[in-house]
């Protein structure tokens, strides 16, 4: 048998014990995320949403979107995770038909038992209401197939059959609600995508007249492989905007001087998902810094920022929050545009907001400050809450002929008592790629 040489092999021990180390600080810090949620958020949100009982259902093959959250584990044919509020402080938590040596070394439940025990489980507990994940607008909370539905009606029976609910509202606020554990993840993750996205727009990735747009998206592609990264977008949104619109978005377009180039995307990382843009421009010959109008309105994308940011506060409902931006905005001198990049003829750098939930997906189940997500309008921001602060804004350039520079800021944030505040650094400048 060949010899490998030493340093070869010390390598080769070193990546093996990097890799289990990682694996196994990531399952520890869900763990400790999964039992500071048990113990501190669901309480509150099964109580204050009038719920005694959430079941949610798994089936080998089809999981339920909470399947991390609440703690993995392998399914035969059918399992449920059952959540009891039996009065007391903590909320009783049971796996029946769900196991695994991850998840029952986690720490976070109280009984394992079979699929067969839920008919006496519930009957012992006798729930007034018994939420399941049903959602006719958020996809996050509308787990549960037709068929698993009508497998409850038929195994519970009446009355609890009759006592099913929905556990839309109850799974948005388990969900948004954070606990520390869960922004210092969260946190990570920001960092990471910031530091691949800027990598991205650099020149250590791209060289004018040669590398593509899907170039760069493969790039950053291959950077979440090589990490042990997800992310729930798919593809990398590597584009390039022009004076009538977005030209091109991660194709075999070749990158030129003068193009402005936009990142949107975001990683996924121990079940938590981020959502940011960056932009960028390509010098020309003889430049050193971008056009003085797309400086501009850059420069103004930054004032809207501040402007949102200073405007969101927790203990009003997402709406009340789009009202407050909006009318803070007029007062800064902005317009607001009534449709997505449709700018009008004034003069006014223009404006459409679009500050989503976002967590364990890069676009979340929470309270919603956007014109896309008007159920989520209704709930209530709290401190603790996960928010893209996402806006464009659309100011007009002599170097484009009059015509709207679109400029699309985004980086994730929480909401504390104090406002809104950022995660990893915020976006503060055009990157430059000589």
């Amino acid at each position: 048998m060949k010899k490998l040489p030493l340093l070869t092999v010390l390598l080769s021990i070193a990546a093996t014990y990097l890799t289990a180390g990682e694996a196994r600080r990531r399952w520890e810090m869900m763990n400790q995320i999964r039992r500071d949620k048990f113990d501190l958020v669901l309480p509150e949100a099964m109580r204050e949403n009038r719920i005694d009982m959430w079941i949610t259902v798994m089936k080998e093959g089809y999981r339920d979107p909470l399947y991390e959250d609440l703690g993995g584990g392998y399914v035969s044919q059918i399992g449920y995770y059952v959540f009891t509020d039996r009065g007391g402080p903590r909320i009783e938590r049971a796996a029946l038909g769900i196991s695994g040596y991850l998840l029952q070394q986690g720490g976070a439940y109280d009984i394992y038992g079979s699929a067969s025990d839920l008919t006496e489980f519930v009957r012992k507990r006798s729930p007034d209401r018994i939420g399941v994940n049903m959602s006719r607008q958020i996809g996050g909370a509308d787990g549960l197939s037709y068929t698993s539905y009508l497998h409850l009606q038929e195994i519970l029976g009446e009355p609890y059959a009759s006592r099913l609910v929905s556990a839309e509202k109850l799974v948005s606020d388990f969900r948004s609600r954070r606990v520390a554990s869960e922004i210092v993840a969260f946190g990570e993750a920001t960092e990471l995508s910031r530091e691949i996205a800027e990598k991205a727009f650099s020149n250590s990735v791209i060289t004018p007249g040669v590398t593509s747009l899907e170039d760069v998206a493969w790039w950053m592609s291959e950077q979440l492989f090589q990490r042990g990264l997800d992310s729930s977008f798919g593809m990398p949104s590597v584009y390039i905007t022009g004076p009538d619109g977005i030209e091109a978005v991660s194709t075999d377009r070749i990158i030129q001087r003068g193009d402005l180039l936009m990142i949107d995307w975001g990683v996924g990382l121990m079940n938590f998902y981020t959502d940011m843009k960056r932009i960028a421009y390509v010098l020309k010959d003889g430049e050193t810094e971008a056009p003085a109008g797309i400086r501009n309105a850059f420069d103004q994308g930054l004032k809207v920022r501040e402007v949102v940011r200073r405007s969101i506060r927790p203990g009003r409902t997402a709406q009340a929050n789009s009202d407050a931006i909006h009318d803070a905005l007029r007062q800064a001198g902005f317009a607001i545009m009534e449709e997505f990049n449709k700018p009008t003829g004034t003069q006014k750098t223009e404006v459409i907001i679009g500050c989503h939930s976002v967590g364990n997906l890069g676009h979340g189940i929470g309270p919603s400050i956007a014109f896309f997500n008007p159920l989520r309008l209704t709930f209530e921001v709290r401190a603790g809450n996960l928010l893209s602060i996402e806006f464009f804004a659309y100011t007009a350039a002599p170097e484009w002929g009059g015509k709207k520079v679109r400029i699309p800021l985004e980086d994730d944030a929480v909401v504390t008592e104090r406002g809104v505040e950022w995660l990893s650094p915020a976006n503060q400048r055009i990157l430059l790629i000589r």
